[in-house]
């Protein structure tokens, strides 16, 4: 594994930086229940964690698009209050991002969650002070009912390297643990680093093309310089 230098880190959120898993499942299976639907196993639900939430109901649900934002619209009466909260922090990633700001990298967020949530999910984990920027979909988009902007993972990061003012982008990563970080870094041009510690598997990363994959946070540094 050649080492590269990667001036900005741009992490993904849910399955990255925190285990959203309990958060996300039991506003999903909450909105499921809403329409008559009760999921056997809530461990099913894990699939909806990472891709933006309309397209999940639509694909896994079979939801018509309006139908798909109602349901966004209930999942969000108990994400909001409750299930924004509900996270845990993966082992190690604190300190990860405490090194990589203390060598001089500036890193982001760049999550296909709303926003407004992922930034109270980035105080609630204590990591506002190692993240530059936290880029999200705006919270209207993720409904999927208005302008469709900035809601597929491919739109944030081309909004974060437009913010971020990025003339090179050899000097950016996207680190992330599901196909749509690994497809949204190869549209902007930029390398990839899948995690197998989140919810995505080794075959899903390497078939949509990751440039590094890593088993635990700290394995990053064996591929920067």
């Amino acid at each position: 594994m050649s080492k590269k230098s990667y001036k900005y880190i741009l992490f993904d959120l849910d399955g990255t930086l925190v285990d959203s898993a309990e958060g996300i499942t039991r506003s999903v299976e909450y909105s499921l229940e809403h329409f008559g639907i009760y999921p056997a196993d809530r461990d099913e639900l894990t699939c909806f964690i990472g891709p933006p939430l309309i397209d999940s109901f639509m694909r896994y649900c079979g939801f018509g698009r309006e139908k798909a934002g109602e349901a966004v619209d209930v999942y969000r009466r108990r994400y909001a209050t409750v299930g924004v909260h509900e996270n845990r922090a993966y082992p190690g990633i604190t300190e990860l991002l405490r090194r990589l700001t203390d060598d001089g990298r500036i890193c982001c967020v760049a999550t296909s969650k709303p926003e407004v949530f992922a930034n109270i999910v980035v105080d609630d984990m204590g990591y506002r002070p190692y993240l530059k920027h936290v880029f999200g979909a705006e919270l209207d988009d993720a409904e999927g009912r208005k302008h469709k902007q900035r809601l597929e993972k491919a739109e944030v990061i081309a909004y974060a390297l437009e913010s971020l003012g990025i003339k090179d982008k050899a000097e950016v990563l996207m680190v992330g643990d599901r196909r749509h970080d690994i497809e949204g870094a190869r549209a902007n041009g930029i390398d990839s680093c899948g995690v197998l510690f989140g919810f995505g598997s080794k075959e899903e990363l390497e078939t949509a093309g990751a440039s590094f994959i890593i088993e635990t946070p700290e394995e990053i540094f064996g591929i920067i310089k």
